[in-house]
């Protein structure tokens, strides 16, 4: 193994590595803000004008919420699976897809039946940024982990230092039957990016014929 600093990275890849998780909070606090804008509206549609904290206007709190979290359960394991190249099945989609356009409908139910364009607008904006944002998040950190791959294997041999190939048999070397092979378990061991470790984790299972 070549000299190095355990963890080094090369100069193009920490960059971007940096830039993937910045991109990932944005994305994430977007999409939170934006169901957070949703809660208020939904909140109105349900309460339907009841009194003010009547049992019907109480419990009209909680239907934004439960659409809400299993919408964004169904994000995070999308952001998973996509990481592992591990497709979901179409239930999966359907149910992201129901609970948006559940989202939409309610946001804009009141707007559309009042005829007001201005209202249509306002409360569009919110659950339509969540639909785009929820299907860009997934690709996003996808290409991005590709992309600081791509940094580390472009960059100079003198600041990349160790190469894939060096850092693949540090990991063959630490594995053992039964290590379940995750992209943390590579960084532990080899001290690779965590762009890479993805990369590493995939290329090492398939060697061994191991599942995630």
């Amino acid at each position: 193994m070549t000299g190095r600093a355990k963890g080094a990275r090369p100069g193009g890849a920490e960059p971007v590595e940096r830039v993937a998780v910045e991109v990932d909070r944005l994305c994430w606090t977007g999409i939170l803000l934006g169901l957070a804008f949703t809660m208020t509206n939904v909140q109105q549609f349900a309460a339907a004008g009841s009194r003010p904290w009547s049992l019907r206007w109480c419990g009209a709190w909680l239907l934004d919420p439960m659409v809400s979290m299993v919408l964004l359960a169904i994000l995070r394991a999308e952001q998973v699976t996509a990481r592992y190249g591990v497709r979901t099945g179409g239930w999966v989609r359907a149910a992201k897809w129901f609970t948006l356009g559940s989202t939409y409908v309610m946001n804009t139910w009141e707007a559309y039946a009042d005829r007001s364009p201005a209202l249509v607008v306002l409360h569009s904006v919110p659950p339509l940024v969540v639909f785009v944002a929820a299907e860009a998040v997934t690709d996003l950190r996808d290409k991005l982990g590709e992309a600081v791959s791509v940094a580390f294997m472009n960059a100079p041999e003198t600041a990349r230092r160790t190469s894939f190939a060096d850092y693949l048999a540090e990991a063959r070397a630490a594995y053992t039957p039964g290590t379940r092979v995750t992209p943390a378990w590579v960084r532990q061991v080899t001290g690779c990016s965590r762009g890479l470790s993805s990369r590493l984790a995939a290329e090492l299972r398939a060697e061994k014929g191991v599942r995630p």
